[in-house]
């Protein structure tokens, strides 16, 4: 195991979140269009804490998701930066916390901080492991041609090239016609 469950599930989320963008989604749209959609992927994930519903919190949703997207992919000392700045915006203090099913893991704002912050400091936490473990190269991009998707790659050995079974699939139907074709 590289990571702690917790840290999984949240590295899960950021990807799930970022993977929201019309170039990611699996439908080709905007899956962070609406509140309902976003509540949607909020019950999917299980994240608790404090729901506004509101077109404001929808749009602070949707900034933490560019966000993610732009974090995504720095390098180790630039990403521990960018961590450090969003744990210093949001006065984090990390505490042991259980809640519903969860038995004791780490938040660092209330449960009743807006959703937009407690999204991006439970990532920062998240990504504080990543660059503990030195293992960044865990966070990719999909590199299917026409996919801009990210991924969290748990793989033992780190060889995972795209963010779906379908990506992949796709791109090897492409190379297999490629191969065979007259």
């Amino acid at each position: 195991m590289i990571f702690t469950d917790d840290t999984v599930s949240a590295l899960g989320f950021m990807a799930a979140v970022a993977d929201t963008v019309p170039g990611a989604s699996e439908s080709g749209t905007d899956e962070l269009a609406d509140a309902a959609q976003l509540a949607a992927l909020l019950d999917e994930w299980a994240f608790s804490g404090r729901r506004d519903g509101d077109t404001r919190e929808l749009a602070e949703v949707r900034a933490v998701r560019d966000r993610l997207r732009a974090v995504w992919t720095l390098d180790r000392d630039h990403l521990a930066h960018e961590v450090n700045v969003i744990l210093d915006e949001a006065h984090a203090i990390p505490r042991l916390v259980r809640h519903d099913d969860l038995d004791w893991h780490i938040h660092a704002v209330s449960q009743e901080s807006p959703l937009a912050e407690r999204m991006l400091v439970e990532a920062a936490m998240a990504l504080v492991d990543v660059i503990r473990a030195d293992q960044v190269d865990r966070l990719a991009r999909c590199e299917a041609d026409d996919c801009t998707g990210v991924f969290v790659d748990l793989s033992k050995n780190a060889s995972k090239r795209f963010c779906s079974v379908r990506c992949g699939n796709r791109m090897a139907t492409r190379a297999y016609r490629a191969r065979t074709a007259d």
